[in-house]
C-alpha cells in the first residue's frame, strides 16, 4: 500500500525498508549520471583525467544524500540530480588536490593510482580546476523546474562550502597543525567541520533548498548533516589506523605517518 506524507512524499506500508538497496539504487543513478554530465572534448588528456577520477568508484554518499533530501522534502529526483553530480565533482576535485604531493602526497585513491600518478602533477591540478568550473555551470545550466532563486541559493551555498570559509580553509589549517602535539579539540573540530563536514551539510541541504523546504526544516537538516560530518571524520580517522591498504582502497597509516590531527590522536 502507498499513501502520501504531508509534504507530498511516498510512504510504503507494510514494507521493509532496506539501507543497503537504497544506497545501491541511488548510487547506480549516480554513476549513469555522472558518466553522461562529462563527455570527452578537446584537449582530450584533460576531460580524460576528469573522468579518471570522477568515474573511479566510491560510495556517491553526498549526491545520494543531496537526492534523499530532495525526495523527502516533497521534491523530485530530477530536481536534484544536476546538483547530485556537481557535488560529487567537487568532492572528486577536493581528493586530487589532496592527493598531491604538496598536500597529502598520496599514491592511491580507491584502489587505483591517483590522478597524478597517472596524469602528471600539472594536468592532476588542471583536471580538479576543470571539475570545480564545471561543477557550476553544470548546476546552473541543467537544473530544471526549480525557481532561479532556489538554484542561486545552492550556487552560492557550493561557493561558500568550497571556499576560504568551507574546505579550502579546513584544508590549510589541516596543513598547519601537521607534527603539532597540542592542537585543541577546537582547532581539530574546525578543522573536520570545514574540511569534511562542510560539503556534507551541503549535500543535504542543497537537497531542501531545490525542494523549497522551509527554514525551520533546513535548519534542522543541517545539524542532522553536522553530526554525520563529525561521525564520518571519527570513523575515517579510526580507520586510517586499523584498516589495511586493500580495505581503505588507499594507503593506510598515512595521518599517523604526516603527524596529522586527528581524533585518535587527540583522544587515543
Amino acid at each position: 500500500m502507498v499513501t502520501r506524507g504531508e509534504r507530498g512524499v511516498e510512504v510504503r506500508k507494510n514494507e521493509r525498508f532496506s539501507l543497503a538497496s537504497y544506497l545501491e539504487e541511488k548510487r547506480l543513478i549516480v554513476e549513469s549520471a555522472l558518466d553522461s554530465s562529462l563527455v570527452i572534448g578537446n584537449p582530450a588528456k584533460i576531460y580524460e583525467a576528469m573522468r579518471y577520477s570522477l568515474l573511479a568508484g566510491g560510495k556517491r554518499l553526498r549526491p545520494i544524500l543531496c537526492l534523499a533530501t530532495c525526495e523527502l522534502m516533497g521534491g523530485s529526483l530530477e530536481m536534484a540530480l544536476p546538483t547530485a553530480c556537481a557535488l560529487e565533482m567537487i568532492h572528486t576535485m577536493s581528493l586530487i588536490h589532496d592527493d598531491l604531493p604538496a598536500m597529502d602526497n598520496d599514491d592511491y585513491r580507491r584502489g587505483k593510482l591517483t590522478n597524478h600518478k597517472v596524469f602528471g602533477e600539472d594536468i592532476a591540478i588542471l583536471a580538479g580546476d576543470g571539475l570545480l568550473a564545471y561543477a557550476f555551470e553544470y548546476v546552473a545550466t541543467q537544473t530544471r523546474n526549480v525557481p532561479p532563486v532556489q538554484i542561486l541559493e545552492v550556487i552560492a551555498r557550493l561557493g561558500r562550502t568550497v571556499g576560504a570559509a568551507g574546505l579550502v580553509g579546513g584544508q590549510v589549517l589541516d596543513l598547519e597543525s601537521e607534527g603539532k602535539p597540542d592542537i585543541s579539540a577546537e582547532t581539530l573540530g574546525f578543522i573536520h567541520t570545514q574540511k569534511t563536514g562542510a560539503l556534507l551539510e551541503t549535500s543535504v541541504v542543497s537537497g531542501a533548498v531545490l525542494a523549497g523546504a522551509k527554514a525551520e526544516d533546513i535548519a534542522k537538516l543541517a545539524r542532522y548533516a553536522q553530526n554525520i560530518g563529525l561521525a564520518f571524520q571519527i570513523i575515517d580517522d579510526v580507520l586510517d589506523i586499523t584498516a589495511t591498504k586493500e580495505e581503505l582502497g588507499k594507503t593506510a597509516g598515512k595521518d599517523l605517518q604526516a603527524q596529522k590531527a586527528t581524533y585518535p590522536s587527540l583522544w587515543g
